[in-house]
C-alpha cells in the first residue's frame, strides 16, 4: 500500500453518482464520488454508512428531517434508516462502508452501480 492523495483521485473522474473505490480495510471499502442533484430514498438494513464531504454542501434527507453536511464534516447514516443524498451543486464525498453494502441499498434504480471501479 502506498500513500493515497484524495485530491488527485478526484481529478481522475467526472461521472456523477458512480463511486470509485480507492481502498479497503477491515472489511470496509473507501469510496469517492461526485454527486449533483437528488439520489433515491433507500436504506441499508445491515450496514451503517459514513458520508464525508470533501467539497461543497450535502443535504441528507431522512424521512423526518434534513441534515446539512458541510465541507470537512461527516455524517453516519445508521443501518436501517432511509436516506436520500441531495446536492444542489456538485459535491465531492468520501464514503466508508462495509464491502457488502449495495449502492442503492434495498432499491434498484437507473443509477444503481453493481461493481465499483477501482482508481
Amino acid at each position: 500500500m502506498s500513500v493515497v492523495n484524495i485530491h488527485e483521485k478526484f481529478q481522475l473522474f467526472t461521472d456523477l453518482w458512480s463511486p470509485k473505490k480507492i481502498g479497503e480495510l477491515n472489511g470496509q471499502q473507501i469510496l469517492l464520488a461526485k454527486i449533483k442533484g437528488e439520489f433515491v430514498f433507500h436504506k441499508h438494513n445491515n450496514e451503517d454508512e459514513l458520508f464525508m464531504v470533501k467539497k461543497g454542501v450535502l443535504e441528507m434527507h431522512l424521512r423526518d428531517e434534513i441534515v446539512t453536511i458541510n465541507e470537512g464534516e461527516f455524517y453516519i447514516v445508521p443501518k436501517g434508516v432511509e436516506h436520500k443524498p441531495v446536492a444542489k451543486e456538485e459535491v465531492h464525498i468520501l464514503l466508508f462502508e462495509p464491502l457488502t453494502t449495495k449502492h442503492t441499498g434495498d432499491v434498484v434504480a437507473d443509477i444503481t452501480v453493481e461493481t465499483y471501479e477501482e482508481i
